[in-house]
């Protein structure tokens, strides 16, 4: 069964569903403008704010991203997995009611029982017990953020990659549009943009509201009795290692930066004026790792759908090529940011923070890396082996704690870089073990996309050579890409631009 095939039996009516290559094209594509808007968002983000103020944005924007997942458990994640199994049994409907009353409850329960806390929190993420009213704000943006993450989910599970990346497209705009009003109408700090970013949530979580009751009356139960127990017993031990796997990977992401705060030598004030020099160099390499996080929240729901017809195979072919393709991308895309880097932080960060420069390509690296374990990490998932990842981010958690402690006294914010790129390294090497016990088979040419990152640290030229020695082996040879391969891709190239020649007027259509 080819993409279009799976296209046209499988999508549930009312809501379309785009084969996996329609879904990847059409999130890269409106990644790119979403990204765009993000990019020139946080470049004005730098430019306003004070390295303190930002690096202040930077750890509440941290906290978010770990507590969202971890205050509802992960169980929205249980949609990316197992909607295509309920949908086949008929008892999607009530697998839907029953995930989404308990989430939104327990993520009740949560931001009431952190509202409680808020000093500790404070002292928590800043180091310092004076940020109450800063964390109060955040709270309420963990509220909207649960809200805006169930949307998320839920489209990317019914492999809706238009109302996916257009509900993204939303956030970001009206974040960007919020953030840019009050920072420069209300007051230049942190918590302008906290609530910029709180507002954002709750409207697109809103506009998901409004397209998920137009769908509802489609998705008609056609089996029998089935009783909630059955469901949980389910999905429980799936969601539990994926919110354990999630808080690990929250943690392992933010450790570098609560490492800054609480066990460098520099006082709080300075400590987050460090945090926001390193947040100017992350803002172009988490751009990378989003595109490729966006594309996974599409990719799982496909490879499910592949697992749970018994295409076992088909799941390997494509997470090699997936792997594949996004190593080469991620280190052609970081050896054009290194190229560009002098420009950014000259002119688009007015020289604010060019010390950041030196810590650029181990930065870039590492977020490679960090992407590529996101993507890999789907395999476990359809393998129902969610505590795998959690395992191999556990380890990189620790090893990034323990080699911040070492490094970061001696050799400062690069020695948290340092340590958090080993730590990335150890943890994709662990989980690339687990699924070769789980049935993963890659060829040696996998293992040289993965690795390719590292060729960044080298410098802007030396990373150039290295690039275009593999373009053109993967052009000319058979050890990067092989025939089958190459067939895929020039078909699937083909096939794209047959569509986009409908587009064009018809005297161009016809010169083509």
């Amino acid at each position: 069964m080819n993409d279009r095939q799976e296209r046209q039996l499988d999508a549930e009516p009312g809501m379309v569903a785009e084969s996996m290559a329609d879904g990847i094209l059409i999130l890269l594509v409106l990644t790119i403008v979403q990204r765009s808007v993000g990019f020139v968002r946080s470049i004005l983000f730098c430019r306003w704010l004070d390295p303190e103020q930002l690096g202040e944005w930077d750890m509440a924007f941290g906290f978010l991203m770990l507590a969202a997942p971890l205050s509802v458990l992960a169980l929205s994640s249980s949609f990316r997995r197992y909607v295509e199994h309920y949908r086949q049994q008929g008892l999607l409907r009530r697998f839907l009611c029953h995930t989404t009353a308990a989430y939104f409850a327990i993520g009740g329960v949560s931001v009431a029982l952190t509202l409680s806390v808020r000093p500790w929190i404070s002292t928590l993420v800043f180091g310092s017990p004076d940020r109450v009213e800063l964390v109060t704000l955040m709270v309420l943006c963990l509220a909207a953020i649960i809200a805006f993450h169930y949307f998320v989910d839920l489209f990317g599970a019914f492999r809706s990659a238009r109302l996916l990346a257009g509900i993204q497209m939303a956030n970001s705009l009206i974040f960007a549009i919020v953030g840019m009003l009050m920072l420069s109408f209300c007051r230049c700090d942190a918590s302008s943009v906290v609530i910029a970013f709180g507002i954002a949530c709750a409207a697109c979580a809103a506009l998901g509201t409004m397209a998920v009751r137009r769908v509802w009356p489609s998705f008609v139960e056609t089996a029998g009795s089935h009783g909630a127990s059955s469901v949980w017993r389910k999905i429980l031990p799936f969601v539990g290692w994926v919110s354990l796997a999630n808080l690990m990977g929250s943690m392992f992401d933010v450790a570098d930066r609560y490492m800054i705060v609480h066990f460098s030598t520099f006082s709080p004030s300075e400590a987050l004026a460090q945090v926001g020099l390193y947040h100017s160099c992350r803002v172009v390499p988490l751009l990378l790792v989003s595109v490729v996080a966006m594309a996974g929240s599409i990719i799982t729901p496909h490879l499910a759908h592949d697992w749970e017809t018994a295409r076992r195979d088909q799941v390997s072919l494509r997470m090699q090529m997936l792997l594949k393709l996004f190593g080469f991308g991620l280190t052609a895309s970081c050896v054009l940011i290194l190229h560009a880097s002098p420009l950014l932080f000259g002119v688009a960060f007015e020289g604010k923070f060019v010390g950041a420069m030196e810590i650029l390509p181990w930065t870039l690296a590492y977020c490679c890396w960090f992407a590529l374990f996101a993507l890999l990490q789907n395999y476990v998932w359809c393998c129902e082996k969610a505590q795998s990842a959690m395992v191999a981010l556990l380890i990189g958690a620790v090893l990034n704690v323990g080699l911040n402690m070492l490094l970061l006294p001696r050799m400062g914010l690069l020695g948290a870089v340092l340590a958090t790129a080993v730590a990335n390294v150890v943890a994709l090497a662990i989980l690339f073990y687990f699924c070769g016990r789980f049935g993963l088979r890659l060829e040696r040419s996998t293992w040289v996309a993965v690795a390719l990152p590292v060729c960044v640290c080298l410098g802007p030229w030396l990373a150039t050579v290295v690039l275009a020695a593999v373009i053109l082996d993967a052009a000319t040879g058979t050890f990067l890409l092989n025939p089958d391969e190459k067939r895929q891709l020039v078909q699937a190239a083909g096939e794209y631009l047959q569509r986009a020649l409908r587009y064009l007027p018809r005297r161009a259509r016809e010169a083509t």
